[in-house]
């Protein structure tokens, strides 16, 4: 076959053609039961969920009250991307959200590879969402006096962490009642856990009976599904505007100032964990084909659904931020800490029941989506024909989302949270990324069929290079120092607790001697915590500086240089050199602003991933590629066809 098979292309017609053969090939129609407003309770149900009840705090520790700039950001991103989707699906409104549009746009390799993100971004989201999920579930049965062992309710990998960090901080002269809760919870589930032989069986078991309930609900079908994702988002909407309402009341406007403590540095900072927030809304395009008017409805759900939610997110961060000191939100449950801390515990209790009844309705949405993925590729040919099965009653694609449920429970049980939130976020910014590119690559096309929606049209040949130079001027005028810092790659110092988590029993009792020598033997006797002893120091940072250069260990634990430190930058690098490429492009092809944009925020939000996001991206994407060479490529209808 010819090498430019691997871009062979579908139309749309030929696309909209092919679902009304799908009964003569055995594939049933998929039922009609979705309205605008269910789409945007759907779309809700999607995003309120683990940012409003937990990312939220970390990011408003972060960047203090101007926080809400991120999620200003963040939603003007994603309605960027959200235009793309719109456009797309009403373009073609079947089932298959960002594999079908790339599969217009580019053609079929690329389909593939953006179907293949697309599996990880919900099987992955949908084992963070269990994760929290299962977090809020246990903290509600323990406050109702039922306390479950720690190991039936920690990931393997959490644990396995937390006793290595806790052994050696306590090697380090910290106290296990001085350890984070977290860390005392990671360090007890490996101690009191069976073993078999050296493996200990650690395993988050309600994560595991969240996902067996959510795939059986989504298998019963999508009516039943609407019903309870509506009933779950009047729910928690109600309990949120019931924080914002008793919360305003106790405001004080003196803990917004200041409102951006740590600068725009430390507003962007929580950029991931905000937009993890986000995640969900386009969910809402893989249920096309069960729309009853998907080209009038589609647009509708996910604009209301992105705007509705950015009021809520920015009213609770600013009530949030009011109620109690920024630097005091980066705790895991955010909204019951600050009632708790106002001995309000009536108000804590419905925060813990509503965070359940959240967690449950984003589980819902994600675990609808991925069969639907699943479904369209295997009408296509790319996954084999049983994937696409719809069941005669329940007009579901049946085995496709039992096959998710596995997906989704084996690994929730021992997978570790952050891991599986950044692989979640650099998926799905993959996915906004070639939908967006995609509406430019067809925007002079004039053989494309259009929908009812069409993105607005701004000429972005001279905006795009005004940008650029506004972005220099700002990087060399106002941030001088953090930009030639990361162009000359400089040294950085290692944090106090990364530094003590890396020495063995010999450095530790070297590095003891040297601070207690510095500090003097009362500050000795006071404290035998090296990392308290040591962020002491790291207040000032000139002087911590000088008190880490003068540790008596290699300079490899001390700094982070060189390529160990570049490494970190090589996704910003990247970043840069496809802003100039888009520059171009933009000023040679005179492409649409608002796409253009839609694409820049979201490789900037993927170049604020770490790099290992990257790699793990990268070999999941290698690893779809053996599937496509050595089975989807040859059984692709499209190339049965050409035969």
């Amino acid at each position: 076959m010819a090498l430019k098979g691997l871009f062979r292309k579908k139309t749309v017609q030929d696309i909209l053609k092919q679902v009304e053969k799908n009964n003569l090939d055995g594939h049933e129609a998929l039922g009609k039961h979705l309205t605008a407003r269910d789409l945007t309770a759907f779309g809700i149900a999607a995003i309120v969920g683990a940012g409003i009840f937990s990312t939220i705090g970390k990011a408003s520790a972060d960047g203090g009250p101007a926080v809400i700039f991120l999620f200003l950001f963040t939603a003007v991103a994603c309605s960027f991307a959200a235009f793309a989707y719109a456009e797309f699906a009403s373009m073609v409104p079947v089932s298959g959200s960002a594999y079908t549009y790339s599969y217009v746009a580019f053609g079929e390799l690329i389909a593939w590879i953006i179907g293949w993100a697309l599996i990880m971004e919900y099987a992955v989201g949908n084992i963070t969402v269990a994760i929290s999920w299962s977090d809020y579930f246990t903290g509600l049965l323990e406050s109702g006096g039922i306390t479950m062992p720690q190991w039936v309710q920690m990931d393997y990998l959490t644990a396995s962490n937390g006793f290595k960090d806790a052994t050696a901080l306590m090697q380090g002269g910290k106290s296990f009642e001085n350890l984070s809760a977290a860390t005392q919870a990671a360090y007890t589930a490996w101690t009191t856990c069976p073993t078999i032989g050296s493996f200990h069986l650690v395993a988050d078991l309600p994560a595991l009976l969240i996902i067996v309930l959510i795939t059986a609900l989504v298998y019963r079908g999508m009516k039943e599904s609407r019903n309870a994702s509506n009933l779950m988002v009047a729910i928690k909407v109600c309990i949120v505007l019931l924080v914002i309402a008793v919360g305003i009341f106790y405001v004080d406007t003196a803990n917004w100032s200041p409102f951006a403590p740590n600068g725009i540095t430390g507003v962007l900072k929580g950029v991931s964990a905000v937009f993890f927030a986000y995640i969900g809304f386009d969910a809402i395009s893989t249920t096309a084909e069960e729309c009853k008017d998907p080209q009038r409805d589609l647009p509708k759900g996910m604009m209301w659904a992105i705007i509705l939610c950015t009021l809520l997110y920015i009213a609770i961060a600013l009530v949030l931020t009011g109620m109690v000191s920024y630097n005091q939100l980066n705790v895991g449950d955010p909204l019951a800490f600050v009632f708790d801390k106002l001995d309000l515990k009536w108000m804590s209790g419905i925060i813990a029941v509503s965070a359940v009844i959240a967690m449950a309705s984003v589980l819902l949405v994600f675990q609808m989506g991925q069969p639907r993925i699943w479904m369209s590729m295997s009408r296509d040919g790319l996954l084999p024909k049983k994937f696409s099965t719809v069941h005669p009653k329940f007009k579901t694609p049946s085995f496709a989302t039992i096959v998710t449920g596995f997906v989704v429970a084996v690994p929730a049980l021992f997978l570790n949270l952050t891991m599986v939130t950044d692989l979640c976020s650099i998926g799905t910014l993959f996915a906004f990324v070639l939908v967006c590119a995609g509406v430019l690559s067809l925007q002079n096309k004039t053989d494309i069929p259009r929908g009812k929606f069409k993105t607005p049209y701004v000429n972005s040949k001279f905006i795009m290079p005004v940008l650029m130079i506004i972005g220099l001027v700002f990087a060399f005028g106002f941030n001088e120092k953090a930009t030639m810092d990361f162009i000359t790659n400089k040294t950085q110092v290692n944090s106090p607790s990364s530094i003590i988590t890396s020495l063995n029993k010999e450095e530790t009792k070297l590095v003891s001697d040297y601070l207690i020598a510095l500090e003097g033997e009362k500050a000795a006797e006071a404290s035998s915590d090296l990392e308290n002893l040591l962020s002491k120091h790291a207040e000032d940072d000139v002087k911590y500086e000088s008190v880490v250069a003068g540790l008596p260990v290699s300079d490899a634990i001390k700094y982070e240089s060189g390529f160990a430190l570049f490494k970190h930058k090589i996704p910003m690098w990247i970043f840069l050199f496809s802003l100039i490429g888009l520059c171009v492009w933009a000023y040679k092809q005179n492409l649409s602003l608002i796409p253009l944009l839609g694409l820049i925020c979201c490789l900037y939000m993927m170049a604020e991933l770490s790099v290992w996001n990257w790699i793990y991206f990268g070999i999941w994407l290698l690893i779809g590629l053996v599937i496509y060479f050595s089975f989807s490529r040859k059984n692709s209808k499209l190339n049965t066809e050409a035969r």
